[in-house]
């Protein structure tokens, strides 16, 4: 196993430590920097930003030749990690710890440092993991600036006695927001503040999600399998790509090869929404885009959408944006003539 020491104060001096460590291109701008590797550790890119509040985010996108093994170092009580794996695994464990966990696919994890001062988070060789850390800082100087700080503190820090370490529930919702996160285009402030935005969703979701599995004494992820949840991921996609599709729901399982009462249960929990009534709000989110981006009158929006009635689209239209669709469109075209 290779490993890799990292004792970096700064995002800056991390991406320094890789580079010297297992090579790559690194590039930067503002405070965002990315190493792209292509060599004999592996083939990938490992992101990262410093954002407001002390917080710094770090994206792996990358499979490695070997077994590697992160070494970071953290002081005790100032930090507090949310991890999630959006795909492959990884593992995470302290220093002198013969015990260590496994994030699988779609899974959240947190760690904090209380009585050591390392955090080891271990790649398998061959498997492609696309994971994110969110790195709050936790210490008294940032938590009397940042008052959302003082609050993951006394969630995680505060009373604990002993590192602390948790392997969450699936939560397929965190997906979505990291392919948000890769779709920004974006530079400049405007991009360092639509990463902010996000970032924020999905630690928000994290703590959410450890709130929800202290308190229930049943998986959320009820029956589902951790397969069965990465199928109806793809479903998702699918109806994202493909809105006008009249499928049933029993024809759509049949693409994934999954019940359709799992795949009720499946988008409950994703959408907290049921399957139909989740390709319907795809429709209506996508007739919004092309109201605003193309020439298409409303009649033709509503057809090639799969709708059966422009009557029935403009009331649920009506529903999800508080005004018709020609309502909609005409305050487009008075905003852009103003």
């Amino acid at each position: 196993m290779k490993t890799i020491d990292i004792k970096a104060t700064n995002l800056q001096s991390m991406f320094q430590t890789l580079k010297s460590t297992i090579g790559g291109t690194f590039t930067t701008q503002l405070n965002e920097g990315e190493l792209y590797v292509d060599n004999g550790v592996g083939k990938g890119f490992i992101r990262g930003i410093e954002l407001e509040r002390d917080t710094i985010f770090v994206e792996f996108d990358i499979k490695f030749k070997e077994d590697v093994k992160f070494v970071i170092k953290s002081p005790q009580r100032a930090v507090a990690n949310f991890l999630y794996c959006k795909e492959g695994k990884l593992s995470h464990s302290f220093l002198n710890s013969n015990q260590s966990k496994t994030v699988e696919t779609f899974q959240t994890g947190i760690s904090a440092n209380i009585t050591t001062n390392e955090n080891h988070i271990s790649f398998y060789k061959d498997i492609y993991v696309n994971s994110t850390i969110i790195s709050v800082n936790t210490s008294k100087t940032s938590s009397r600036e940042h008052p959302i700080n003082k609050m993951v503190s006394e969630i995680f820090i505060k009373n604990s006695t002993e590192d602390y370490s948790y392997i969450g529930s699936y939560n397929l919702k965190i997906a979505d927001s990291i392919n948000q996160l890769k779709a920004i285009k974006q530079s400049g402030v405007v991009r360092t503040l639509l990463i902010q935005g996000l970032v924020n969703v999905i630690l928000a979701m994290e703590i959410e999600q450890h709130s929800i599995d202290v308190k229930s004494a049943q998986n959320p992820t009820g029956s589902l399998t951790g397969f069965e949840l990465k199928q109806i991921k793809e479903l998702s996609d699918y109806i994202n790509n493909f809105p006008e599709t009249n499928l049933s729901v029993t024809e759509l399982a049949a693409k994934i090869s999954i019940s359709p009462a799992k795949v009720q249960e499946g988008f409950k929990l994703m959408h907290d929404k049921t399957l139909n009534n989740y390709i319907r709000y795809v429709r209506v989110k996508k007739s919004e885009e092309l109201i605003k981006n193309t020439d298409l009158n409303i009649s033709e929006i509503v057809y090639s959408l799969g709708f059966s009635s422009r009557s029935y689209f403009s009331k649920i239209f009506k529903a999800q944006y508080n005004c018709s669709p020609i309502e909609y469109k005409q305050n487009i075209k008075l905003a852009a003539t103003a």
